[in-house]
């Protein structure tokens, strides 16, 4: 079931259409074929769903580092250049060479930062009987990238009766131009449709619809009406990821010990 409106104040940016309610049917069904990944854990108490912010890994690392050497060159050219006689010193072009080393600097702290302490994955969790939905969360500050309390890992909890899915749709710059499709979930204040919260649940339409449906599917009748998965779990933590810096850098996961229990044990 699609909604031709959005539902939500304020809809997502770039929103498209929204998904099923949790109290309504999927609107398609899963096809483990097309998906990248089977989820992490299926039982009887909770479902546990991969989930990443970003699509790919490793370039950013190495983008950061020629960012950086750009911004030491620009820092240091001034310095490098034949002397000239101080009444003639060109101080426009000095300042230009350091302002704009800063903003690289800047930047380039930022995509490091982002492409290597997000952690292997970021999973989401639907506990099926306590209704309750727990999201491994990376948090970042783009205006911050010094801070250290504003990046870093946080568990979140939420009740599953106040997420809503949102397809968001938008144009990218990919060469000639392409679209960027992405599913976000948003937290709503009990009994309104007024956004609270807003996170990243999958990358591409078809993607989130199906693990969208999956959680619904879960959570109303439980795992088996879930597909099944020819292919075994992924483990994020413990995979090959020798030939990827970013990925070989980037913290495990790990949630605090006494929101891992809940998330998977009955009430």
């Amino acid at each position: 079931m699609f909604f031709t409106e959005p539902l939500l104040d304020p809809p997502a940016p770039a929103w498209k259409r929204d998904l099923p309610k949790p109290d309504q049917a999927p609107s398609t069904a899963p096809y483990p074929p097309v998906l990248p990944s089977p989820p992490n854990h299926v039982d009887t108490i909770y479902l546990e769903l991969p989930r990443s912010a970003l699509r790919i890994r490793g370039l950013g690392a190495w983008l950061a580092i020629a960012i950086l050497g750009l911004s030491f060159l620009l820092l240091t050219a001034p310095l490098i250049l034949p002397p000239a006689p101080w009444e003639s010193v060109d101080w426009a072009f000095i300042l230009v060479c350091l302002g704009l080393s800063i903003v690289l600097f800047w930047f380039g702290i930022h995509v490091w930062r982002m492409d290597i302490e997000a952690p292997r994955d970021e999973p989401i969790r639907f506990n099926r009987l306590r209704r309750k939905v727990y999201v491994y969360r990376f948090h970042h500050d783009g205006l911050r990238p010094f801070s250290r309390s504003a990046w870093g890992m946080h568990a979140e909890v939420y009740d599953w009766d106040d997420l809503r899915a949102e397809v968001c749709s938008v144009y990218g710059p990919m060469g000639a131009g392409g679209l960027i499709e992405s599913v976000s979930i948003a937290v709503v204040k009990p009994g309104t449709h007024q956004v609270i919260d807003r996170f990243h649940f999958a990358h591409g339409t078809m993607q989130g619809e199906m693990y969208w449906a999956m959680a619904l599917l879960f959570m109303q009748q439980g795992p088996q009406a879930l597909p099944h998965f020819p292919r075994p779990p992924r483990d994020w933590n413990n995979e090959d990821v020798s030939f990827n810096l970013a990925r070989r850098l980037a913290p495990k996961v790990r949630w605090p010990a006494e929101i891992d229990l809940e998330s998977r044990t009955s009430p």
